[in-house]
């Protein structure tokens, strides 16, 4: 084969999965499970108004990003499904594969453990000029598309100016904001339900949030957890992070919740303002491969600080 022609690993290997061995139903069904809650019910029934005919770009935002991505390869098996019904059955051959992350037609740009690079958007390009292997459409995933890095953003402009009208394009992100005002634009926009902030912690988490507010309060004890926790992974670190932000909404919204949100609620606005980057920065970093605990103690580091002035602000407006 002449090099000019010569397909990628990965593209050779999605042309052989038709004659691959099935995964089973369960093992596929699972990669559905977080798309198939009744809160995403009505997002459910925008995408079944859409399915024959689909926008070339489709955001999903709101929602967590298991949520996000779920609903992402949902709507995929939506468009290829064999039995073409207004709910993918998700046993069939093409609904399988696609849960399996096996079907030929899905390619699924993964950013929840690092950024989109730029070689993976221009590996896209030969595969636009051709039709769907073995569905009706050619389904590519960007999941928490805010890690693109900018030139890869820019590759992924251009190759959304020549439309390919059997591909379509899903980005998952927590907001459109974090996106360019140049990706947002050319595509629909669905807001999946936003978690609900006021429901109880799990006992790890709830440690980790215990620590927080201790450290935010007293300066100490933050660091002998996190030096304890040695073993965290990126996932785990985004969760803390979450944390975080959950007791900043609790905090606004003026909900009783942990220690956290009780020792947030007396700051001034601009800095809850502050507050809420420093949780938006820790979790960009851990996008981008920052070692999660070095992440975790600058945000609580941040925080610290931003707590520290809170309390300096108050003590300098009370009467002598």
């Amino acid at each position: 084969m002449a090099a000019g022609k010569k397909e990628s690993g990965k593209a050779a290997a999605r042309r052989t999965a038709p004659e691959e061995k099935l995964p089973g139903v369960d093992e596929a069904r699972a990669a559905f499970s977080c798309a198939l809650t009744p809160e995403l019910e009505r997002t459910r029934g925008f995408l079944r108004a859409m399915r024959r005919e689909p926008p070339q770009l489709l955001h999903l935002e709101g929602g967590d990003a298991a949520s996000r991505v779920a609903l992402a390869l949902w709507w995929a098996a939506l468009l290829n499904c064999e039995r073409d019904g207004d709910e993918p059955c998700l046993a069939c051959s093409s609904c399988l594969r696609l849960g399996a992350d096996m079907h030929p037609d899905l390619f699924l740009l993964d950013g929840r453990a690092g950024s989109i690079k730029i070689d993976e958007v221009r590996a896209l390009r030969p595969v636009l000029g051709e039709k769907p292997h073995f569905g009706r459409r050619r389904v590519i995933v960007l999941a928490e598309a805010q890690s693109l890095g900018v030139e890869a953003a820019n590759s992924l402009l251009k190759v959304l100016e020549d439309p390919s009208p059997d591909t379509c394009f899903v980005f998952t992100a927590p907001q459109r904001e974090r996106l360019l005002p140049t990706l947002v634009s050319r595509g629909w926009v669905l807001t999946l339900p936003w978690p609900e902030t006021g429901r109880e912690l799990s006992p790890d988490m709830r440690t980790w949030e215990r620590a927080l507010a201790r450290f935010a309060a007293e300066g100490r004890g933050w660091f002998d957890l996190s030096q304890a926790r040695g073993a965290l992974d990126a996932a785990a670190a985004q969760q803390v992070t979450l944390v975080g932000q959950k007791a900043l909404a609790d905090c606004l919204a003026g909900r009783e919740s942990g220690e956290l949100a009780a020792l947030l609620r007396p700051l001034p606005a601009e800095l809850l303002l502050e507050l809420s980057e420093i949780f938006v920065e820790c979790q960009d970093a851990l996008l981008a491969q920052v070692n999660p605990l070095l992440a975790l103690d600058a945000m609580a580091t941040a925080v610290y600080r931003v707590v520290r002035e809170g309390k300096r602000i108050a003590g300098a407006g009370r009467p002598s």
